[in-house]
């Protein structure tokens, strides 16, 4: 019995060590980490801090040229060209000559605005003039602080600022000319004064010699020396019908204004001359009525043009686009 007991109590020994001897061999794993390199975009969680989250980019994502929508086809009728958004204005700088102060006459393509009497001076006082030796008179700082017109008069109100032109006697009435002649381009007005910060009696002496004492001024072309031809009408690309009316003016000798209607194929439609009726400084308004026949709708140029008086060759020749 005794035996017995001993041989239980040893087996029993036995298992107890095998069994620790089997645990001491199995590991633990280590516990999984997500990998965020590669999933930047999900979404994080509401325990991640603000500094933490993934910062999108600041730059617009690429878009393959494939994938680019296509524009649309312009709509029929729908007028394309960037001429649709901007207008003409015609502005009077001043030039000096070998012998006097005289005027040129510009025409600046602008962006298309209202309040184009405006538009029209503020060119003057900021624009830059293109014809080689034409200046400004007007100072920089000018403002423009209205414009009335009521019955064919221009009022317009200067800051202060337009008093501080530093111009000589030679040059104070082909600069109000400038501005007057500016204004009287448009057809609704006739005549031109000013006011200073809204009051005449402000600028009543204006730049110290011929002063605002006559005003209200008009329209005065004989110091206009350049161009020696402009066309008022047709404007370049109009539809004309027979006949056409040609109106400018003209500074040219004996004040002959030839003009030539050509067609696409450069056959001559209509030729002849009128005379412009030229003032005591050789600038006039020339009209003439050009008849012509065509058997369908066409285009061609209106050639404009004077004669020299050494050698018979064409001179000062303006090029109108039209179609019939």
């Amino acid at each position: 019995m005794k035996c017995t007991k001993i041989f239980v109590f040893m087996l029993a020994a036995l298992l107890m060590a095998g069994l620790a001897g089997c645990q001491s061999g199995i590991q633990k794993a280590p516990a999984s980490t997500p990998d965020l390199s590669s999933d930047i975009s999900a979404e994080p969680s509401a325990s991640t801090p603000p500094s933490q989250l993934p910062v999108a980019s600041q730059e617009p994502s690429e878009i393959p040229a494939s994938a680019t929508p296509a524009e649309p086809s312009p709509t029929p009728g729908a007028l394309e060209s960037p001429a649709a958004d901007t207008m003409d204005v015609v502005v009077y700088y001043l030039k000096s000559g070998s012998q006097d102060i005289h005027l040129v006459r510009e025409v600046h393509t602008l962006p298309k605005s209202e309040g184009v009497a405006r538009v029209a001076l503020n060119e003057l006082i900021t624009g830059t003039p293109v014809t080689e030796g034409a200046y400004k008179v007007l100072p920089a700082d000018t403002k423009i602080l209205g414009i009335t017109i009521e019955d064919g008069l221009a009022t317009v109100n200067f800051s202060k600022e337009v008093l501080y032109a530093n111009v000589g006697s030679s040059v104070e009435r082909p600069g109000i000319d400038s501005i007057v002649n500016t204004l009287t381009e448009f057809p609704t007005i006739e005549r031109v004064a000013f006011t200073v910060e809204g009051s005449a009696e402000n600028g009543m002496d204006w730049w110290g010699h011929v002063g605002l004492y006559e005003q209200p001024f008009t329209r005065y072309l004989g110091m206009v020396r350049e161009p020696a031809i402009w066309v008022t009408s047709p404007a370049a690309g109009e539809k004309v019908t027979s006949p056409i009316r040609l109106h400018g003016s003209a500074s040219v000798f004996e004040g002959t204004v030839n003009y030539r209607l050509r067609d696409a194929s450069g056959n001559i439609l209509a030729e002849s001359f009128t005379t412009a009726i030229m003032d005591e400084f050789y600038r006039g308004d020339f009209d003439a009525s050009i008849p012509f026949n065509t058997a369908a709708p066409g285009q061609g140029k209106l050639e404009v043009y004077s004669e020299s008086a050494e050698d018979g060759s064409e001179i000062h020749k303006i090029i109108i686009p039209v179609t019939w």
